[in-house]
């Protein structure tokens, strides 16, 4: 029997928490062949794995389906690949940015959308969360209103695809109910559908999983630190002194002592109106200095100043988010310094700080 012909009929098993094979998770260790007999060793999280029979039972049929002699034993082991018990959620998602406001109407479901797209054009493999519960409008800014996610049957588990656009995949409660349809949720069922979000979606592997928050400080924001490590946050506010004085208690939310999320730095949108056809001219409607006082108050940075102009809100309407239509004009590029400075801070963050943990709440 031929390992390397093994190996590529074990790339059709599926691994249930992640959706990936079992190969490119470095889930199978010690593969040996004796005349018929196989043995290999599964590596899991944990022994007491949900699906764990029916994984096994699928490694044995994927070995039978190419040599229908061998006889297959395989040895259960509770471990990463790293050699240490990992229960994250999310595995192989590298970090998560939630996108965070104090108040509603500073643009940050725009600021979440164009900086997924800009970490794409990165080069980096992205993923999206709508987890504005009550106000999902990521589905129309993408254009995908009414398109339901697909289902995925993983040995019993019914699992969700989540639905791409570009090069990014994306998961929105806006996609699951009607559109008319009013979303009426307490605290207990908020949490179950951002848990939902994160261990019922099949995310493929990805360097950055941006996640837009609704504004303020309630039930979400709670749910999402004690269901996943969060790498960091982004602070969306406008210049005015009102949207600064509520991004701070967002901010404080993520500083406690028990949540301990980094400040990744502030996006100040709304910075001031240029028409279209006057790009060089800048009024600022909302006053000025609010990004720059709150990444100080916050000991982060200030990642980017957007513009107001009538084509932000234009591609968001009809489904074409501005850094999708190519344009290079002065959003785009300020959108683009955004992603570049958020995975700059990421990346130091990865460096200087210990890795985020779930948080545990009494």
């Amino acid at each position: 029997m031929d390992k390397l012909k093994i190996i590529n009929a074990l790339r059709s098993v599926i691994d249930p928490a992640t959706g990936q094979d079992v190969i490119i998770r470095k889930m199978i260790e010690n593969l040996e062949i004796t005349g018929n007999n196989v043995s290999l060793t599964l590596i899991l999280p944990s022994l007491n794995m949900s699906g764990k029979t029916d994984l096994i039972f699928a490694i044995i049929g994927a070995i039978k389906s190419v040599y229908p002699e061998a006889e297959t034993n395989v040895h259960s082991m509770a471990r990463t690949t790293e050699g240490v018990t990992d229960n994250r959620p999310l595995p192989h998602v590298k970090n998560i940015i939630a996108v965070a406001s104090g108040k509603g109407g500073v643009g940050k479901s725009t600021v979440a959308v164009n900086l997924a797209l800009g970490l794409s054009a990165l080069n980096a493999r992205v993923g999206l969360i709508d987890a504005d519960i009550y106000g999902p409008s990521i589905p129309t800014m993408l254009g995908l209103q009414g398109k339901k996610p697909q289902l995925q049957d993983v040995y019993g588990q019914m699992k969700m695809v989540p639905i791409p656009f570009e090069n990014i995949q994306m998961i929105s409660i806006g996609n699951i109910v009607e559109p008319e349809q009013a979303v009426v949720l307490r605290g207990p069922r908020l949490a179950a559908i951002i848990k939902q979000f994160f261990n019922d979606v099949l995310w493929s592997e990805l360097d950055y999983l941006v996640v837009d928050l609704p504004p303020g400080t309630g039930d979400v924001q709670l749910s999402l630190v004690q269901t996943v490590a969060v790498t960091g946050v982004v602070i969306v506010t406008t210049p005015q002194e009102v949207a600064v004085i509520d991004a701070i208690k967002a901010i404080n939310m993520f500083r406690l002592e028990q949540v301990n999320v980094p400040i990744l730095g502030v996006v100040e949108n709304m910075s001031w109106f240029t028409p279209d056809e006057l790009p060089n001219h800048k009024y600022k409607i909302f006053g000025e200095g609010g990004g720059k006082k709150l990444a100080q108050m916050s000991n982060s940075m200030l990642l980017g100043q957007i513009p107001l102009t009538m084509s932000v809100r234009e591609s968001g309407d009809k489904g074409q988010p501005i850094l999708s239509e190519q344009k290079n004009n002065a959003v785009t590029k300020a959108f683009m310094e955004i992603a570049k400075n958020v995975a700059r801070q990421v990346a130091m963050r990865n460096e200087i700080l210990e890795p985020s943990k779930t948080v545990k709440m009494g």
